[in-house]
């Protein structure tokens, strides 16, 4: 029988996975995935993907072969010891991926095996959203029409896999207490259909409650491909095309559209997408960088999402736009600082959603908010943690404060009692100064 090999990536799954199909289609699969020592660097991601391979080992009837190394060496040996003919991927859209998948190519090719790309891990791969006159949309809800229009595949079935056995692989530890795995994906999705869609529009921003999906992680990971849930939201006759549904279907639509914006500009992984805003005049102040990424810039609403990041790994999304908006807008730093910062904390880090998700709230990229949209920190927080319970949870030195004072602990007498630190800056005296700094770059000659 012919043999082939099917390099796990972004798809760490088995069902709904169009490129183990095309692998085990009238052949034996080697399952592999390559610990690329430029991305698996130790932390809490590493330690999360770890725990979802040995989900995937035993899913595979131990078969799954995980190696570190440099993946143009160890993809070429695993295949060329297994006697593979092909390897099988899904298509990768990072920046960093395609180039890493163009050098595998190449090195396959030449101990003649062929690379085969078969889906990707987005509804829609990226690319083929296009307008009229062919060129990628700038602007998300226009993207979001076409995307809707375009359609996707219907989930892909079940594959019946003989798994090759005996090939030497790494040890993996026990994914412990870790929620990992496709089976803890597709299980959370269900308790989120029959406990939390309906609600989702108007309680999704509230971090002070468990109302989203928390199913970025699994996305990141391919655990569960966005087609199982659009699948399961728009299935005529299963649910109504409620304002619930509406929201969560656009939510995925926000991840489709930055890894297509990225798809078509690279460089605006690190790099302001809008070239004018490049001459923004930021400040290069470390302290009040280490204030922030600490959680300890006087502000409950930022010092409790930062404070979570450190100790979950994982932030709710509106509290990554309030923390993203104070760094950038309050502190006058460049977004690549902190975009590094949360890729490197961040669980479910995506460079796409990430940085672009930076420049959105920066004004620098598309579909951008402009730069004068400037979260207050205040009353993001008096609006969407209202009884204060999300900033207690992670800011215990603000536990002795009820209600809402919690979010403004300098009006009461004994607010810093326990420690917590006064405010870095005024927020209104940097608001008007970071008005003032985007007026100076309307004024230079272009």
């Amino acid at each position: 029988m012919t043999t082939r090999l099917l390099w796990f990536r972004r798809d760490l799954r088995l069902s709904d996975h169009p490129a183990l199909l095309a692998a085990a289609d009238d052949a034996a699969v080697v399952p592999l995935f390559v610990l690329d020592p430029r991305l698996a660097v130790p932390g809490p991601r590493l330690e999360r993907l770890l725990a979802s391979l040995a989900v995937l080992r035993e899913a595979t009837d131990g078969a799954l072969v995980v190696r570190h190394g440099d993946p143009a060496e160890v993809v070429t040996q695993v295949a060329a010891q297994a006697g593979a003919s092909q390897v099988h991927v899904s298509t990768e859209t990072t920046p960093y991926g395609r180039c890493r998948d163009t050098l595998v190519r190449d090195r396959l090719a030449g101990a003649k095996i062929g690379l085969v790309e078969t889906g990707s891990p987005y509804a829609v791969t990226p690319g083929q959203v296009r307008n009229a006159s062919g060129s990628p949309y700038q602007v998300f809800t226009a993207f979001l029409h076409a995307w809707r229009e375009h359609r996707w595949r219907a989930p892909a079935g079940d594959a019946r896999v003989d798994w090759v056995h005996g090939i030497e692989s790494e040890t993996l530890p026990a994914p412990g207490g870790v929620e990992a795995g496709e089976r803890a994906a597709l299980r959370r999705w269900a308790q989120f259909l029959d406990h939390h869609l309906v609600g989702y529009a108007s309680a999704r921003d509230r971090p002070d409650l468990d109302r989203t999906s928390r199913l970025s992680v699994a996305l990141k990971y391919g655990e569960i491909h966005p087609r199982t849930l659009l699948a399961d939201l728009l299935e005529p006759g299963i649910r109504s095309p409620t304002d619930d549904v509406e929201r969560f279907v656009t939510e995925l639509a926000w991840r489709e559209f930055y890894t297509d914006v990225l798809w078509y500009h690279p460089g605006s992984a690190w790099r302001d997408l809008r070239g004018q805003m490049s001459r923004m005049r930021y400040d290069d102040n470390p302290s009040m960088l280490a204030a922030w990424s600490s959680g300890t810039t006087g502000y409950p609403f930022v010092d409790a999402g930062m404070r979570q990041l450190l100790a979950q790994g994982w932030m709710h999304n509106r509290v990554r736009m309030v923390t993203a908006s104070f760094l950038v807008k309050d502190l006058h730093v460049w977004w690549p600082a902190g975009a590094r910062h949360f890729l490197k904390h961040l669980v479910d880090g995506d460079i796409a959603s990430n940085n672009h998700g930076w420049q959105w709230v920066a004004g620098t990229g598309t579909d951008a908010a402009p730069y004068f949209r400037i979260f207050n920190p205040v009353r993001q927080g008096l609006q969407f943690d209202p009884d204060g319970d999300y900033v207690r949870r992670w800011v215990p030195e603000l536990r002795h404060l009820p209600g809402a004072a919690a979010h403004e602990p300098w009006r009461h007498s004994e607010g810093g009692a326990a420690g917590y630190p006064a405010r870095i800056v005024d927020h209104d005296q940097e608001r008007r100064e970071a008005l003032a700094r985007l007026a100076e770059i309307k004024e230079l000659p272009r």
